[in-house]
């Protein structure tokens, strides 16, 4: 497929709740013809889970098609072209779609420069077809059941049953690493910059230069920005005000305070370039997000 026509394909993923970013569409159950067409060609940023409970049908992955029965689980990557078809009429599954940077914390500990961003990048890939594991499908139907009851504490069982799915994926499924030494030499120069990321977890209201922090690890200013944005895809202000927006969002979420006294307690000092950064990274205004978060 032409590289031109991708970006036509590209789905947008609406979340019912954008403060938690995880959603399963009911389970399909209507009758089908066999042979039909279940979803066009497609593609989008969150990883999706398809697990199917009873029939059958054919997924394809990138260019590989994949027969799926009742038991089995289909993994679509980040960013993978997928499409699929019904080869029995008595078919059912779910669909599960998560934004992964519901596992995000205000800034990247050690588990999400690991694992959660090069899963989210594409840097650890997954099998597509995963068969009759039933710990990974347990996961999945125990996410289903707390979003269907939405009990107090949700959220946090949500969190744990999709870091337990993750955990089991990594062990037993990763099909590609890709290029695994520049893989091991990110792991090594990420834990170097150790001591940058808790420094702006700690102080990133204040206004932090390239200077202070390459001092911090020994590196010179050119070094540092080069190894720092090689590390992050980020520039320091880019990280900086990631990690100030992901601070803003508890402030947003209490109620106690104003957009204006959030953006000052979070190191802005223009509410303006605070709202405009806010909608930038999380694709809505701060009041938007405030009443989106209050469902």
């Amino acid at each position: 497929m032409e590289v031109n026509n991708l970006a036509l394909l590209r789905e947008p993923m609406p979340m019912p709740n954008p403060a938690f970013p995880i959603k399963i569409h009911p389970r399909w159950t209507s009758p089908v013809e066999v042979g039909s067409l279940l979803f066009p060609h497609h593609w989008h940023e969150h990883i999706e889970f398809l697990y199917f409970v009873s029939g059958k049908a054919t997924i394809e992955c990138g260019s590989v098609p994949y027969t799926f029965n009742a038991g089995d689980l289909c993994v679509v990557n980040s960013n993978e072209l997928h499409y699929g078809i019904a080869n029995d009429v008595d078919l059912s599954y779910y669909a599960m779609i998560v934004d992964l940077s519901l596992l995000h914390s205000h800034s990247e500990d050690a588990v999400e420069r690991k694992f959660i961003s090069p899963i989210t990048e594409n840097r650890i890939l997954f099998h597509n077809k995963i068969a009759s594991d039933g710990e990974i499908a347990g996961c999945m139907m125990a996410i289903h059941d707390e979003l269907e009851r939405e009990e107090i504490g949700y959220e946090l069982a949500i969190k744990s049953h999709l870091y337990r799915l993750l955990s089991l994926l990594v062990r037993g499924h990763v099909a590609t690493v890709r290029n695994r030494e520049e893989y091991d030499y990110r792991i090594k120069e990420l834990e170097r910059l150790a001591p940058v990321f808790l420094e702006i977890d700690k102080r990133y209201k204040e206004k932090l230069t390239v200077q202070r922090l390459a001092d911090l690890v020994g590196l010179s200013r050119f070094h540092f920005s080069r190894l720092f944005k090689q590390l992050t895809d980020k520039s320091l202000v880019e990280y900086i005000n990631l990690v100030r927006i992901n601070k803003s969002e508890s402030m947003l979420r209490s109620m106690r305070m104003t957009i204006s006294e959030v953006a000052h307690e979070t190191g802005f000092n223009d509410i303006y370039y605070f709202s405009r950064t806010f909608k930038k990274l999380k694709k809505m205004s701060p009041s938007e997000w405030r009443n989106a978060a209050r469902k």
